[in-house]
């Protein structure tokens, strides 16, 4: 992969060029970076996310399902371009799968690029912010660290309908469908699919999402479910029954013991295919973690179908006032952003 240099005398020029461009509001292009991309431009980027990641799971611990579940929903349909926090008629909250986002982690992102934009400008993108958000809610979870890779722009237009409608459901799909959906985005390792599944660990859900599940009836657990869902006001059911607001291997615990939630959950043990893996990860929550931390870089990069282009959003809910010029420009042809190996 391309790698954007961001040191020195030529990152500041860079700094230069990019301010200028977001204040006229034109389509950026730019490389992809590894953590450290915005260290000259905005050095205190990853302390202002890390604490107010850590502050908003003091009050809610459910945030750091919420973030995992937006960032899962921004990158699969058209990449990690911070589009599933477009509001609006048209957009892809208003769509089926993200009609059930959780407000409150959408609104932390965008409070968190208020007080980034606020100590270094417009500098930082609204889908870098929200990368680094996941990741930091991961590990104060109790979950692994990894690389963030960063440099990403916020696009200029949301996924259409068909694409968005297209994330695989958690209520019907096999593993076969869920392996072409994560394949189709870079993940062609079955163990890309049962570790990014690994974020169940944490979170919870309604009836009306594992009603299938619950219907069957057909062991213990989904029985409870069952007895659950047709009480007057049935609990929010935990994902992972084991360690529920914990990011650990508990979930794959469960999982071998037939207490999955979702039929997808049940496909992955099921599955001649999957299921070594789950034993392997319900035995050893460092296999988990090292696979997790490898998986979560690859959707990270996640192919954009026209590329790394778009903008650096003034509101991560809506894109920037159109200015008078309105041109694309290549940031990988000016200086401070040569390829290097």
């Amino acid at each position: 992969m391309a790698m954007a240099s961001s040191s020195g005398g030529a990152g500041a020029l860079v700094l230069a060029f990019v301010t200028v461009a977001v204040l006229l509001s034109p389509a950026l292009s730019a490389p992809l970076d590894g953590a450290g991309f915005h260290s000259a431009t905005c050095p205190q980027l990853e302390s202002i996310v890390l604490s107010s990641v850590q502050a908003a799971l003091q009050r809610e611990v459910a945030l750091a399902a919420g973030l995992l579940r937006i960032f899962f929903h921004d990158c699969f349909p058209q990449g990690c371009d911070a589009s599933v926090y477009l509001k609006g008629s048209g957009t892809e909250q208003a769509m089926g799968p993200n009609t059930t986002l959780q407000p409150r982690a959408l609104q932390l992102v965008e409070d968190i690029r208020a007080k980034v934009h606020a100590a270094c400008g417009a500098t930082v993108s609204c889908a870098d912010i929200s990368a680094l958000a996941t990741r930091d809610a991961v590990v104060l979870s109790g979950g692994p660290n990894y690389t963030v890779p960063q440099g990403q722009f916020d696009s200029l237009a949301p996924a259409s309908a068909n694409v968005v409608d297209g994330l695989p459901s958690p209520r019907t799909a096999s593993v076969s469908t869920l392996a072409r959906a994560f394949s189709a985005k870079g993940l062609r390792d079955l163990a890309d699919l049962v570790a990014l599944s690994g974020a169940h660990t944490v979170g919870r859900t309604g009836c009306p999402f594992f009603s299938d599940r619950a219907q069957r009836m057909d062991d213990a657990f989904s029985r409870r479910l069952a007895a659950n869902c047709s009480a007057p006001s049935p609990r929010p059911q935990n994902l992972d029954v084991v360690t529920p607001d914990l990011f650990d291997n508990g979930y794959y615990k469960a999982l071998v013991n037939s207490q999955g939630v979702f039929t997808s959950d049940m496909a992955l043990i099921k599955d001649r295919t999957t299921a070594p893996i789950v034993r392997q990860f319900a035995q050893s929550k460092d296999a988990f973690f090292a696979q997790f931390a490898k998986s979560m870089a690859k959707l990270a990069t996640a192919p954009r179908p026209g590329g790394n282009v778009g903008e650096i959003r003034r509101s991560c809910f809506s894109r920037n006032a159109r200015r008078a010029i309105d041109t694309v420009v290549d940031a990988g042809d000016e200086e401070g952003f040569t390829a290097s190996a």
